[in-house]
């Protein structure tokens, strides 16, 4: 892989990494800077905790990425980005591109999927 595409691949994954980190950081702050909410009505008490719900399953999601990019970004150190971790053979730049966490080319991944099933 050419310098400049692993570069283009770096910045994306640096740029996703600090959005995730602050959507993170913008979570934790509301949450903790809203007085505990005393609601009498208890459809009211029930949308909050949903919303509450909600948003740290998104927090969730975004932790588990954050773990994919610090990794992708590992893989971009040490040489191994792009490199499908089944076969060995090198993983397409338009799959990079749709998904730059990705360990797996094309063809592994829908073999994995249809192992899923």
């Amino acid at each position: 892989m050419r310098k400049t595409e692993t570069e283009r691949y770096r910045r994306a994954l640096i740029a996703q990494l600090a959005s995730l980190l602050g959507h993170g950081e913008e979570t934790v702050h509301d949450m903790m800077g809203r007085p505990q909410e005393d609601l009498p009505d208890p459809n009211d008490r029930a949308s909050l905790e949903t919303d509450r719900s909600h948003e740290l399953r998104l927090r969730d999601r975004d932790r588990k990425l954050i773990g994919k990019i610090r990794e992708a970004l590992q893989r971009l150190d040490d040489g191994s980005f792009g490199v499908c971790q089944s076969c060995g053979g090198r993983i397409g730049s338009a799959r990079l591109r749709a998904r730059p966490v990705t360990t797996f080319c094309i063809d592994c991944k829908r073999e994995a999927e249809q192992q899923e099933r």
